[in-house]
């Protein structure tokens, strides 16, 4: 019986590959803004309709950049429904998280809750697009005029979504993501910092005309330079290589098919699980959601965790993401009460998918799984 993970990374042909990774061996170029970086930008920026795109090592320094660019500090708001980066970045850059519960509609932090939150303190607010499903961006930027915050969006999943006709990334101050090796899209290890800053430009030796926000981010990234022996500020080696951006490169050629295959999955997934009515975020019509993963709520934890053993048994393996909140975690002192988070936390999982899962695969997974569910719910 052959393993089904929960995800496996998109492999590009390797000739493909291999091709671009020799442009950079044979220009003795492989990393320190090479041309092949330069190059992901703009395409990703242009693939995209992003207002900007700057490429850094991982999706977790993406969000410690944004963090300090914004000059984030004393108390941010943010959701216990995520990765673990997105409470760690916070307080890696010694601010405190301030936990604001979730929709149970949509997974995200719940903007009705969070001007309670607020206090003099309060400098910033940190949301997720929870497996790409957008934020009310809308209402969290009302509120953060209406008190001068600062709006940090981890997009990690977001590539390809987008509110309204254009990206999800042109939303809040800034937003990033992740190109980690297990997400639609990936550079092996990557992410990506997008700034809208439409204040005036500043002149930048470097790379040319950006916003002040960008200044600091092109910074930020590398260690403060400005030119060989000229620094600004405190930086961080957050540079990513010309081989992960080769990767990339031919990566996103592949994009469109990527997506499709995803609603592929999704569809033949949503057809034969109806009948259990399982909980999944609920899709507004002004998205186009990327569908970068496939999560279901179940009605309890017991059931969620009769049916993870179930699979496991049959050598599929989903995952409980995201469990558990991250306001539960240890070294949080201050957790909040959000008991929708707890809920969902302890009662989802995402069910494998990733670029090639076959139907019939799928139809096996199902089938574990709507048995599973109908006996557990007739014994209990």
């Amino acid at each position: 019986m052959s393993k089904i993970l929960v995800t496996k990374p998109f492999q590009a042909p390797f000739a493909e590959v291999s091709a671009e990774i020799k442009k950079a061996w044979d220009a003795s170029w492989l990393t320190n803004n090479g041309p092949l970086l330069r190059q992901l930008e703009v395409q990703m920026r242009d693939a995209l309709g992003a207002n900007d795109c700057a490429v850094v090592g991982n999706g977790t320094i993406a969000l410690q950049i944004a963090l300090r660019a914004v000059e984030a500090s004393g108390e941010i708001i943010t959701t216990p429904f995520s990765y673990v980066a997105t409470t760690t970045s916070i307080i890696w850059e010694q601010a405190t998280p301030v936990f604001v519960d979730i929709e149970s509609k949509t997974f995200n932090i719940d903007p009705a809750k969070i001007e309670a939150a607020i206090t003099p303190k309060t400098t910033t607010i940190l949301a997720t697009h929870v497996f790409g499903v957008p934020c009310d961006v809308e209402a969290i930027e009302a509120i953060a005029k209406r008190h001068d915050l600062k709006v940090i969006y981890d997009a990690a999943h977001c590539f390809g979504t987008k509110y309204k006709g254009q990206s999800i990334l042109n939303y809040g101050d800034i937003s990033t993501l992740s190109m980690h090796a297990t997400k639609l899209f990936h550079s092996v290890e990557g992410g990506a910092v997008f700034v809208n800053d439409t204040e005036a430009q500043k002149i930048d030796a470097i790379t040319g005309e950006v916003s002040p926000l960008r200044f600091s981010i092109d910074r930020l990234r590398n260690f403060g330079h400005y030119g060989p022996e000229k620094f600004e500020g405190i930086g961080i080696n957050g540079k990513n290589s010309e081989l992960h951006a080769a990767v990339g490169l031919v990566n996103l050629r592949y994009i469109d098919e990527i997506l499709a295959d995803r609603k592929r999955q999704h569809e033949k997934y949503d057809g034969l699980l109806a009948e259990l009515a399982l909980g999944k975020p609920e899709i507004s019509e002004n998205v186009e959601w990327n569908q970068s993963y496939y999560p279901v709520v179940f009605q309890s934890q017991e059931e969620a965790l009769a049916v993870l053993k179930a699979l496991e048994k049959e050598q599929v393996f989903a995952r409980r993401y995201f469990y558990p909140a991250l306001n539960t975690l240890k070294y949080i002192m201050e957790p909040g009460d959000t008991p929708v988070a707890a809920q969902v936390s302890k009662s989802i999982l995402c069910l494998p998918l990733y670029f090639g899962l076959e139907n019939q695969q799928i139809a096996r997974i199902c089938a574990d799984v709507v048995a599973t569910v109908q006996q557990f719910r007739a014994q209990n």
